[in-house]
């Protein structure tokens, strides 16, 4: 029986507007097995995970547990775990990095400052201090989500790790199983799908110069999904790969048709039309999971604009 990634590549099914949203990570180190809730169904008491769940709630922060490549004792809990927390917005991109002996502390982070792209709670709470090393590259491994996670992420990152690549983390869920294997590069947020090394490596280089690669782009969780393929699309339109360089500032109408405005830093904007479809023939969304067809992004149209023109 095919798994959901094989069935999604066969059907060259887009990645364009399909990352998890989040405009703030927050990435614990957890080692050990991972259940499909991995918050609350890890070597992390639960209950604190349920506390974590319920403070994140609402304030556009993405929890995840992170753990090194490689196997994964049950015995080996390090004294002190990294933390690490990102901010992805454009004109206010920023990581952050700490250790904590106890996880509970992060119960003290202010969630809605974090949320807003304020870093200032991670210094006072836990010690926190800007990430001075290579850019994270996150690839999703937890096969009680999806096998594929399983199945293709944990080589990729066993991959990644073995040929030298700082900064490669596994992590318990960023959605989107079919397009294993799947990461998330950090600082900028922006995730790939069906990834293998060679290209990761181009993207974390990229990432180094504070450039995004656009093939094999999901989209930047910053955005909701409509604006992440109307970002992509004008990227590609116009050649611009600067990492903060486009924002998308507003969203109009709702599914199955939007009009997404995408701002440049130097002034410029354009209108992107885009469209909900539904992906055919039907497919598993998830290896087990029964037919469907998963929503699609498909950008309709393109347009530069003045603001003068926006304005009447």
């Amino acid at each position: 029986m095919s798994t959901c990634s094989t069935v999604s590549r066969e059907l060259d099914e887009p990645v364009a507007g399909t990352a998890a949203t989040a405009r703030t990570w927050l990435l614990l180190e957890q080692p050990g097995p991972w259940g499909a809730r991995a918050l609350t169904s890890s070597h992390l008491d639960p209950a604190l995970g349920r506390a974590l769940e319920a403070a994140a709630q609402g304030t556009g922060v993405r929890i995840a547990l992170i753990r090194p490549p490689g196997r994964h004792a049950d015995s080996h809990m390090p004294a002190a775990r990294r933390v690490y927390v990102a901010h992805t917005v454009p004109g206010n991109v920023w990581l952050r990095a700490a250790t904590t002996t106890d996880p509970a502390h992060l119960l003290d982070l202010d969630f809605a400052a974090l949320g807003r792209g304020e870093p200032a709670t991670v210094e006072s709470v836990l010690g926190g201090r800007p990430h001075e090393g290579d850019p994270l590259a996150l690839v999703c491994t937890n096969g009680k989500r999806d096998r594929c996670c399983a199945l293709l992420g944990r080589p990729l990152a066993a991959e990644l790790a073995a040929s030298g690549v700082q900064g490669v983390w596994e992590v318990t869920h960023l959605g989107g199983h079919r397009f294993s294997p799947t990461v998330l590069v950090l600082p900028y947020g922006y995730a790939y799908g069906r990834a293998e090394a060679h290209a990761v490596k181009e993207v974390l280089h990229r990432a180094e110069e504070g450039r995004i690669v656009v093939e094999g782009c999901r989209g930047g969780s910053a955005w909701e999904r409509p604006g992440q393929a109307a970002e992509l699309a004008v990227r590609r339109a116009v050649g611009e790969y600067a990492a903060e360089a486009l924002a998308v500032v507003r969203t109009d109408g709702a599914a199955p048709r939007w009009e997404v405005t995408v701002a440049h830093a130097d002034g410029r904007r354009w209108l992107v039309g885009v469209a909900q479809g539904a992906s055919l023939p039907p497919r598993p969304e998830s290896c087990g999971s029964v037919l469907g067809s998963p929503a699609r992004m498909d950008v309709v149209d393109v347009r530069e604009v003045t603001v003068t023109a926006m304005a009447s």
